[in-house]
């Protein structure tokens, strides 16, 4: 197969080491009615190791250069799909029930956030995810209160799942090595997720964490801050506390009665 130098506008930084590849395959157990899903397979380096479990698996790369390294993995459980994978529409991309859907890649790092976004709003239930991200955003992902990496999506990925770093990635086990040290990050769905508006809740949250140097009250001072108060008076917050000292749990108590 002729050599694919890696297009840094598709930010590709192929995982080549072995044992990391193995380790991300099987951080999930999966059965034969469940769905794996790998965003930018690349030229099927973790692939390899995902076509070997039980379960189906749907790979999205948008690079068609990919397709001499990727096509000998199609199968009846195996389907390549050469496309944005933010531009698809995942339920439709479906044809049938999964008991549970897993997503386990090493995503491009500059296009992170939207992937997850996508994820988030696809009207799909996500069991669990797996990603391959820098160092720094895994680090944001399983932030807790109080300290600088912890904000709004923290908050609001921590509505769907209990996050947790892995491992790290040393540059060298990459092809080209990117400047920065990675990480694998997983994902695990709660039990109980609670109903409320996702997209208001984002909205809420971000505007929450909008100026990190103003207190809440500051930030939301659209908001109904005589509803706000009492709830922060009852987890032990002053009038003057910041977004990035609140926990979760916190922020749906001021959101749910905002939305009552």
């Amino acid at each position: 197969m002729k050599k694919i130098i890696a297009k840094k506008s598709l930010g590709q930084n192929f995982l080549k080491d072995e044992k990391d590849l193995q380790r991300i395959a099987d951080t999930f157990d999966v059965s034969s009615n469940d769905l794996i899903v790998e965003i930018g397979p690349g030229k099927g380096a973790l692939t390899k190791y995902l076509v070997k479990k039980s379960s189906d698996l749907f790979c999205y790369e948008i690079d068609e250069r990919m397709k001499e390294f990727l096509s000998s993995f199609q199968s009846e459980h195996v389907k390549i799909i050469f496309d944005d994978f933010l531009k698809r529409n995942l339920k439709e991309d479906l044809k049938k029930n999964y008991d549970h859907i897993y997503v386990i890649a090493n995503i491009p790092y500059y296009i992170t956030t939207p992937i997850i976004e996508h994820l988030l709003t696809s009207s799909l239930f996500i069991s669990g995810m797996t990603l391959l991200v820098q160092k720094e955003v895994a680090l944001r992902f399983a932030a807790l209160p109080g300290t600088k990496e912890y904000g709004y999506f923290t908050v609001l990925l921590q509505h769907f799942f209990n996050i947790e770093k892995l491992f790290d990635v040393s540059p060298s086990s990459f092809s080209p090595p990117p400047k920065v040290m990675s990480s694998v990050v997983r994902f695990v769905c709660k039990k109980e997720i609670v109903s409320l508006d996702i997209v208001s809740f984002s909205i809420f949250l971000k505007k929450a964490f909008s100026f990190k140097r103003k207190t809440l009250k500051n930030n939301l001072k659209e908001y109904d801050w005589d509803s706000i108060f009492p709830i922060l008076q009852e987890n032990h917050f002053s009038s003057n506390v910041r977004a990035e000292e609140i926990p979760y749990e916190v922020f749906v108590k001021i959101f749910t009665k905002l939305n009552n």
